[in-house]
């Protein structure tokens, strides 16, 4: 599945509803769904604010099952990030006015098996999480 939108905070939830659409033929469990809803959450939330910093853009989410494994790209073409590690330490946030907790990359990193992030400044970020649908192995 590709999904395309505009990077406007409104489209936030549109995005979790439409992931949780995808992979509910898997039958996840309620806690399984919540995961990769908070996960899609806040990468598409750190692309809209931080990637595109109130600016128009485009975010795509490409998503496919495998098996009983989800699978989830959130992209966008943004400002890139410059120290991934850095960004991704919990707490850190690059915009302490916003208020924001820094906490994105860390629940990402909670809720689903496995977050890589790749980014280029000036080119945009790929976020990819994994996450094991264990509720499928119970499908007959």
């Amino acid at each position: 599945m590709t999904f395309i939108f505009d990077s406007s905070s409104e489209n936030e939830s549109l995005a979790r509803t439409v992931v949780a659409a995808f992979i509910a033929r898997l039958d996840p469990t309620l806690e399984e769904l919540s995961d990769v809803k908070t996960a899609v959450s806040e990468a598409v939330t750190n692309a809209i604010i931080h990637g595109y910093d109130g600016k128009e853009g485009k975010i795509t989410i490409h998503s496919r099952i495998v098996g009983n494994e989800v699978w989830v790209e959130v992209i966008d073409a943004g400002v890139g990030i410059p120290d991934i590690p850095k960004a991704m330490e919990p707490l850190y946030t690059s915009k302490p006015e916003l208020e924001r907790s820094g906490m994105g990359f860390a629940f990402m990193e909670a809720f689903m098996d496995d977050l890589q992030v790749s980014s280029h400044e000036g080119e945009g970020t790929i976020v990819q999480m994994h996450k094991t649908i264990l509720s499928a192995f119970n499908m007959s």
